[in-house]
């Protein structure tokens, strides 16, 4: 039973990581170029922090996860989970494993605190289109841990 929670609890996680408020930035900014570009490892970090951030569009969410039209209705649905806005993720690592393919190591938190068995968890990331984007793979090992995964995790 204690498993099915955390499972749950992780599940959540995945919702917060889809959950996107669908809000837009108002006004006009004009935020300054780096000088140089961020670092591979730099851009996977913040690209699947971006993917988990409860806060970022639905939108947003689907264009930095491999294939993520296939899982739109996914993450639409995990947006309406009641945890979503405590979910939140911390990388610790990336290792670039190829020019567009990279490991990163990651903990999935809720309400702050690190799920069991999603601290230091490792997943990969993938460049597509000059995007790093969160691996399907490794969205739907955090969907099987539901005990079910949509039939786009079974293509590929």
């Amino acid at each position: 039973m204690r498993f099915r929670v955390l499972v749950c609890l992780a599940i959540a996680v995945v919702g917060a990581a889809l959950a996107g408020c669908g809000s837009s930035k108002s006004g006009t900014s004009q935020a300054k170029a780096p000088s140089t570009p961020p670092s591979a490892e730099a851009q996977v970090k913040h690209d699947w922090l971006e993917f988990f951030n409860p806060a970022t569009p639905s939108a947003t969410a689907v264009s930095l996860l491999q294939n993520g039209s296939k899982f739109a209705a996914v993450i639409n649905a995990q947006a309406k989970s009641p945890f979503a806005k405590e979910a939140s993720a911390t990388v610790a690592g990336v290792k670039l494993t190829g020019p567009s393919t990279a490991t990163v190591t990651y903990t999935l938190k809720l309400a702050g605190q690190p799920i069991p068995g999603l601290k230091n968890a490792t997943g990969t990331a993938v460049k597509t289109g000059g995007t790093w984007q969160v691996a399907d793979a490794s969205f739907c090992q955090l969907l099987k841990l539901e005990g079910s995964a949509p039939p786009a995790c079974a293509a590929g």
